[in-house]
C-alpha cells in the first residue's frame, strides 16, 4: 500500500514539475519569439500589401507564422482529407470554432489560399489588425443592417476575384467545446456565387486553448477536410441554401469526438 502511494506521489510530482518547466519555457523562450515573429509578420505583410502583393504574400507570410505558433508550443497537427480539394478551385470553407488555435491551424495547415471572414473588432489589435485589413480579409460589422450589407458586398468582391473564403459560421468560439448552431452568411455567399461548400472539422483545439483561458497546452489538433458540397442544380432557393447549411453542420459534427 505504501509503495503504491509513493509511486502515485512520485508520478504526480513529475507531472507538476513538467508543467512548471513548460510554463517557464513558454514565458522565457516561446512567447518572446512568437511576439517578435507576430510583429515582423504583420509589418512585412503591410509592406507586401502596399506593393500590391496581398494575394500571395498576404497569405504565405501568415501561413508560416501560424506554423511557428504550433511548433514552438508543441501542438501536433494532423490533417485528413486534403485530397478532397483542388488548390486551383475557389471554395467557401466552413468550420466549427473550438478555440483561438483554430486560426493557426487553418492558416498553417489548410494549404489553400483564402481570406478570412472575421469580427471587425479584431481591427483594433495593434499591427495585426491593420495587416488583416490591408490583406483584404473581410471584417464583419454587425452594428446595423447597412453595415452587414457592406460586409456582404466586400465578401462578394473577394469571391469575384476567384479567392476562397474561410468562415466560422458559429460566429464565435464555443465556451464548452460543443458545436453551436450555424449562421447563414457564409452559405448565402456560396449560393450567390455558385461556389461549393467545404466543411472543415476541428477536433482538439478546445483542449489546447479554451475561450476562457490564456494558457496554451501541448496537444494534438486534427483538421478534417471533407468533400465539397456542390451547389444544387437548378434554381438556388432559400430552402436549398438551408439544406446545404444543415448538411455542413451534420458533416462537421460527424467527425467530432463525443
Amino acid at each position: 500500500m505504501f509503495f503504491i502511494t509513493f509511486v502515485k506521489f512520485y508520478a504526480y510530482t513529475i507531472v507538476v514539475m513538467l508543467k512548471i518547466l513548460l510554463r517557464i519555457y513558454q514565458c522565457i523562450i516561446a512567447v518572446p519569439v512568437l511576439a517578435v515573429a507576430t510583429f515582423l509578420t504583420a509589418v512585412f505583410t503591410i509592406i507586401a500589401c502596399a506593393l500590391g502583393l496581398s494575394r500571395s504574400l498576404g497569405y504565405y507570410l501568415p501561413h508560416y507564422w501560424a506554423k511557428l505558433w504550433c511548433i514552438l508550443m508543441f501542438v501536433k497537427i494532423e490533417v485528413r482529407g486534403r485530397e478532397n480539394i483542388d488548390k486551383h478551385t475557389s471554395y467557401v470553407f466552413v468550420s466549427n470554432h473550438q478555440g483561438a488555435y483554430d486560426i493557426f491551424l487553418i492558416f498553417g495547415y489548410l494549404n489553400h489560399n483564402f481570406k478570412w471572414m472575421m469580427k471587425k473588432s479584431l481591427e483594433k489589435i495593434p499591427f495585426v489588425g491593420y495587416a488583416c485589413k490591408v490583406s483584404k480579409h473581410i471584417m464583419v460589422d454587425r452594428s446595423g443592417a447597412a453595415a452587414v450589407q457592406r460586409t456582404m458586398e466586400s465578401a462578394m468582391k473577394i469571391l469575384q476575384g476567384g479567392m476562397s473564403l474561410v468562415v466560422f459560421p458559429e460566429g464565435t468560439r464555443t465556451p464548452d467545446g460543443k458545436i453551436r448552431p450555424f449562421k447563414r452568411g457564409a452559405f448565402m455567399l456560396a449560393t450567390e456565387f455558385g461556389l461549393p461548400i467545404v466543411p472543415l472539422t476541428i477536433d482538439g483545439s478546445f483542449a489546447v486553448m479554451k475561450k476562457s483561458s490564456f494558457a496554451i497546452n501541448p496537444g494534438k489538433i486534427t483538421l478534417t477536410i471533407h468533400k465539397p458540397i456542390p451547389q444544387p442544380q437548378g434554381e438556388r432557393t432559400k430552402e436549398a441554401m438551408e439544406a446545404m447549411m444543415e448538411e455542413s453542420y451534420s458533416v462537421i459534427k460527424s467527425s467530432l469526438k463525443e
